[in-house]
């Protein structure tokens, strides 16, 4: 291909490709779309210069126009990571935290089930079985709890000093969660298979007396993304004891140093996860407003987090790994 016929075959993604990088300088940040299609752009565009420079290696323009190109996408990306607090941040939320997140979904997955399965098996247990009811407590301890403990909860202090408490107690667990996990995984199953069990079995006593509406009433407002963040959090936490178990061909303090390092970015983005579901817990969910936006409420803010290490992370991957090869070069 001569040079007039690979400039007009490629000028419109070059254009777009400094539209966008524009775009991305004067924003700080761009949408998830148009971050894809700024990588994509950026990476063809890369092969159009080293295909210019071995064919083209007299036309001086248009190898310091691809250069240009090339490297104001490039510090786009990954050049400016550390140096501008706003980008930084832009950067963690698109790129670090959902590309974590994505790297350990077989962990949450593991994560979830330890949680889930006794949650739902003692739900349905005490539900169902009149011996499995008595043997969770008193009658006139299960009655209380029923009747008015488990509701009062909610609203037992001002909603900002209940928010904060809540917060700061969803944060230790996480914490714990996480940390734990360098202990060959043991205590941060045991730690998700316990909370799943006391969901269950406050869950199995509101079912067992037909009030199950009003436990998922007051549940899921906050329930649906505070137990997410534990879920994911515990994710991280196996995550890291499996490095423990299995470093590969690194040594163990390498593997734990490295994966740590990168996995704990998962934690740090949940502490936003944690201060809103907080938020809810203290604001929404004692509220008495009707079921339906309150859990509402609860749907959106779970839809909110998930959204972008399910839609989002493999491409977030992708950009993450990419910057982490160019950094250790």
């Amino acid at each position: 291909m001569d040079i007039d016929a690979f400039v007009a075959t490629h000028q419109y993604s070059w254009q777009r490709l400094e539209h966008l990088t524009r775009q991305a300088h004067k924003l700080r940040s761009v949408g998830p779309a148009e971050l894809d299609e700024l990588v994509g752009l950026y990476q063809r565009t890369g092969g159009h210069l080293a295909h210019a420079r071995l064919n083209y290696r007299a036309d001086d323009a248009l190898i310091g126009r691809l250069t240009y190109l090339v490297a104001e996408a490039h510090a786009v990306l990954y050049g400016t990571r550390g140096t501008d607090p706003g980008r930084s941040i832009a950067t963690f939320f698109t790129v670090a935290f959902p590309a974590a997140v994505w790297s350990i979904r077989w962990f949450i997955a593991w994560s979830a089930a330890l949680t889930l399965v006794p949650w739902v098996v003692l739900q349905v247990w005490i539900g169902v079985s009149p011996e499995a009811f008595d043997l969770t407590a008193d009658e006139a301890v299960r009655t209380a709890y029923i009747e008015q403990d488990f509701e009062a909860y909610y609203s037992s202090q001002p909603a900002q000093n209940f928010a904060s408490q809540v917060f700061l107690n969803n944060v230790r667990v996480g914490i714990l969660a996480f940390a734990a996990g360098i202990l060959l995984c043991v205590f941060t199953a045991a730690i998700l298979v316990y909370n799943g069990a006391n969901g269950g079995m406050a869950g199995g006593l509101f079912t067992h007396v037909g009030e199950w509406e009003r436990f998922w009433g007051l549940i899921l407002p906050h329930g649906l993304l505070e137990i997410s963040a534990v879920i994911v959090a515990g994710g991280a936490g196996l995550r890291l004891g499996w490095t423990v178990i299995s470093p590969g061909d690194r040594t163990r303090w390498r593997a734990l140093t490295d994966d740590g390092r990168y996995v704990g970015n998962v934690l740090i983005g949940l502490v936003l996860a944690f201060a809103i579901a907080g938020l809810i817990e203290g604001f929404v969910t004692g509220r008495p407003w009707p079921t339906s936006v309150r859990v509402g409420i609860g749907v959106l803010a779970f839809l909110a987090f998930w959204a972008w290490p399910v839609v989002y992370g493999r491409r977030a991957a992708t950009i993450d790994a990419e910057a982490r090869t160019h950094e250790r070069r």
